[in-house]
């Protein structure tokens, strides 16, 4: 008797699982699978991709396989900021989306930057001819990219584990979020493919720059790798600076960015990514301070 309840139990269990499954929702999710074909598209793009004399098929003499990459991988992180929030905004927040959009962004924030990262370092370095370009430098190359997409993956399952669906949640990140470590990826690498060209025509006195980027990109790319594995906390932009009322100076300091982006977009995107990458570590280290401060504070009350 016993037995045969457990079994309707569990056929009950299992109804209610395919019931859930059948019932999701459909415009997160196809904003989410979004996600993931801009990702394989980046992937695609960097594969194809060589600086100067590769073009994409409309011809567009500025734009090059690497900065399609790049502009890819942005366009996956708007998708993947507009998924959970008609997701919340709409009440239809399920654990099948939730997985979803970790999957896309395994794709598109995970492998593709780290893939990108290293097809331009690579190409960079045999068009320039380096010395440093051999065995030891390849295979460091290629570890820190696996790096990053370990990295990745483990903040991606964390973050599943830890999520809640509430607005109030998210709020603040704990570690840097992928989002954010791919968006300094590829500002870097349009900076390089894009903006470098134009300061080389026009002031020639910084094209010394360009090479200085692809000697970088691994450093940045191992460092935004343990941020998203850290603790550190970051403060999410958009919940916090945007949305709802703010003081007047909030709007005054969006216009400048604004102005800023049309001025020199490539430029400012490398410059607001890193700026965004370590605001995390200096309010980390400020927290710190004052826990140290406290402590001694407190040891010399008690003596």
């Amino acid at each position: 008797m016993r037995k045969h309840t457990r079994m309707n139990d569990s056929k009950l269990r299992n109804r209610k699982k395919r019931r859930r499954l059948r019932n999701i929702a459909v415009l997160p999710s196809l904003i989410t699978l979004m996600n993931g074909l801009c990702g394989f598209a980046a992937i695609h793009f960097a594969a194809r991709g060589m600086n100067e004399p590769d073009r994409l098929w409309f011809k567009n003499p500025e734009l090059t396989f690497f900065a399609a990459a790049a502009w890819m991988i942005f366009f996956a992180m708007v998708a993947d900021a507009v998924d959970g929030f008609v997701a919340r905004r709409s009440g239809s927040t399920s654990n099948f989306g939730g997985q979803l959009d970790s999957l896309a962004d395994v794709l598109s924030v995970g492998a593709a930057p780290a893939f990108l990262m290293l097809r331009v370092v690579e190409s960079g370095l045999q068009a320039s001819a380096s010395p440093l370009f051999c065995n030891i430098a390849g295979r460091l190359l290629w570890l820190t990219a696996a790096l990053y997409v370990c990295c990745a993956i483990l903040r991606l399952a964390r973050f599943n584990v830890e999520n809640a669906p509430e607005e109030s949640a998210h709020l603040k990140f704990s570690g840097l979020p992928t989002p954010a470590a791919a968006g300094v990826i590829a500002a870097w690498v349009l900076l390089y493919s894009d903006l470098m060209p134009e300061l080389r025509e026009q002031l020639p006195g910084i094209s010394w720059f360009a090479p200085v980027i692809i000697y970088l990109l691994p450093f940045l790319t191992a460092g935004v790798a343990l941020l998203m594995v850290s603790r550190v906390p970051y403060l999410h932009v958009v919940n916090q600076f945007i949305r709802g009322r703010r003081p007047f100076e909030y709007l005054v300091i969006l216009i400048f960015l604004i102005l800023l982006l049309i001025w020199r977009l490539q430029l400012t995107l490398a410059i607001g990514s890193m700026i965004y990458a370590m605001s995390g570590v200096v309010q980390w280290l400020r927290q710190r301070k004052k826990k140290v401060e406290s402590k001694e504070k407190r040891v010399e009350s008690e003596g």
